[in-house]
């Protein structure tokens, strides 16, 4: 297994444990949960079962399925033929006589994959599954119970965050985070899949470190041709995937979809309230519910950007996936078999990639910070723009704030090269530093630091960079 090894020795040191677990592991839908809980306890699980996709099903008759399916998942796993489960409470309590039946003594793992699902509308699951638990399973010493799934607002809501029947029941939760450009390297190396860091990078700006989408990389090809074999063939596998990804995710996948197309019309993100005004929607709980989603799904930051105060708040994009689909692929309608071979040299890519890179860098803060050598410093992450009367005005791409009275005033530039600081850009970087220090405490200073791809070239006006942290530093 590549990475995980914190999520693997925690779900090994609950197994060993003498007491009953309900284990909550969620995460960003592809991102490898139903594989973590498969290859941690292989050939140790007694019990597992997958909710239906409810967006497969007729909505009429779904409960009806997902009891059927339930039933028989059961007697697959060995359960005597009865008659089959009219309610939730009816299904529980065929599981609980299943597992007496197989009780040795010895530890037994539930597994129920997509617990989500299993919640269709006026079903009573969530009353019947907190009845099996408080109940029952939570005084059986030697159960394992792992819920997954990757509509995470259900599992933080009715789970994690319950405050009813289910209040702190949650022994343990997981949230599954996408790869980082070290674990795509050695998934890559793996799978016998060679590219360069420089390509990875770009990989990961594409699929943002989910395991499932790279696994359609195919070593005999280049990046170019596995990113035009995966999106822009007319067969093309992942063509498709944006809508499908928010269908099974979402309770309501054309609001989570709208407010994901306006975060990316804007890099640095929207307030709340902006939010509101551009979708013209109702500043309430739904919204609320909508944000969380996505946030508990990694497909957007909530941060508040230098210099201003909690009640502005940004919503920013970040998903890679997202990024990219809505970049490339959504108005691509023309199918082009060649579209990124073709283009690998464009200015357009070359933009692109600029500003892939900047999210790259906000998803690897620790590894930056690691670089920087204040890993145990306390910090906080944002960008910052600035306007003037009578100027542009001037963008940050990335600061971070540090509580040992330091500020790291980050470019981030993706080259292919070595990076040559220019006598024009010496100046714009001393200009930048001056409105900056200008609007920070005295006792602030400001370190400027270049993020880049290989390195910073020697030149009279290089030591306008403090600090350098190269593509192989976020790799670590």
């Amino acid at each position: 297994m590549i990475g995980r090894q914190r999520e693997v020795k925690e779900l090994n040191r609950l197994y060993d444990r003498n007491q009953a677990e309900l284990v909550a592991v969620y995460g960003r839908r592809r991102v490898g949960k139903t594989y973590l809980v498969d290859e941690t306890f292989s050939g140790r699980i007694t019990f597992r079962h997958a909710g239906l996709s409810p967006s497969e099903q007729e909505p009429v008759g779904l409960l009806r399925a997902q009891l059927d399916h339930f039933y028989n998942s059961l007697e697959l796993h060995g359960m005597e033929r009865c008659e089959k489960p009219k309610s939730w409470l009816d299904a529980f309590l065929l599981l609980e006589k299943y597992l007496q039946k197989m009780d040795d003594g010895t530890r037994q793992v539930v597994f129920l994959d997509e617990l989500p699902w299993l919640d269709t509308p006026k079903s009573g699951f969530v009353q019947a599954f907190e009845g099996f638990w408080n109940t029952w399973a939570c005084h059986r010493k030697n159960l394992m119970v792992i819920v997954c799934g990757s509509a995470n607002s259900w599992i933080l809501d009715k789970l994690v965050n319950n405050h009813g029947g289910l209040y702190n029941r949650v022994t343990y939760e997981i949230k599954l985070a996408p790869f980082t450009l070290r674990e795509c390297e050695e998934y890559y190396q793996s799978r016998n899949v060679r590219l360069s860091r420089y390509d990875i990078a770009q990989s990961y700006m594409i699929f943002g470190g989910i395991p499932y989408y790279m696994g359609y990389m195919d070593g005999e090809k280049s990046l170019a041709q596995n990113v035009d074999a995966a999106f822009f063939t007319r067969s093309a596998r992942l063509r498709n995937e944006f809508d499908r990804l928010f269908d099974s995710v979402f309770v309501n996948p054309e609001a989570a979809k709208a407010i994901v197309r306006l975060l990316y019309g804007r890099n640095a993100g929207y307030t709340r309230k902006e939010l509101v005004e551009k979708l013209g929607i109702h500043d309430g709980g739904r919204l609320t519910c909508h944000l969380n989603a996505l946030l508990a799904g990694d497909f957007i930051i909530k941060y508040v950007p230098f210099g201003f105060g909690k009640r502005e708040e940004h919503y920013k994009l970040t998903d890679p996936f997202c990024l990219f689909y809505l970049r490339f692929v959504k108005e691509n309608r023309e199918v082009n078999e060649h579209f990124w071979q073709q283009n690998v040299t464009s200015q357009q890519l070359a933009i692109w990639r600029g500003f892939a890179f900047e999210n790259v860098c906000f998803n690897h803060i620790s590894q930056i910070k690691r670089a920087l050598g204040i890993s145990g410093v306390i910090s906080s992450a944002s960008a910052w723009s600035k306007r003037h009367d009578d100027e542009a005005g001037m963008q940050i791409d990335l600061l971070i704030t540090r509580n040992d009275n330091v500020v790291n005033m980050c470019e981030i530039k993706f080259y292919s090269g070595d990076f040559v600081v220019s006598r024009e850009y010496y100046r714009t970087l001393l200009q930048r530093r001056e409105i900056l220090e200008a609007a920070l405490s005295p006792k602030t200073t400001v370190h400027s630091t270049l993020i880049t791809t290989f390195a910073l070239a020697r030149n009279e006006y290089s030591s306008a960079f403090t600090n350098v942290v190269t593509l192989d530093d976020l790799f670590a």
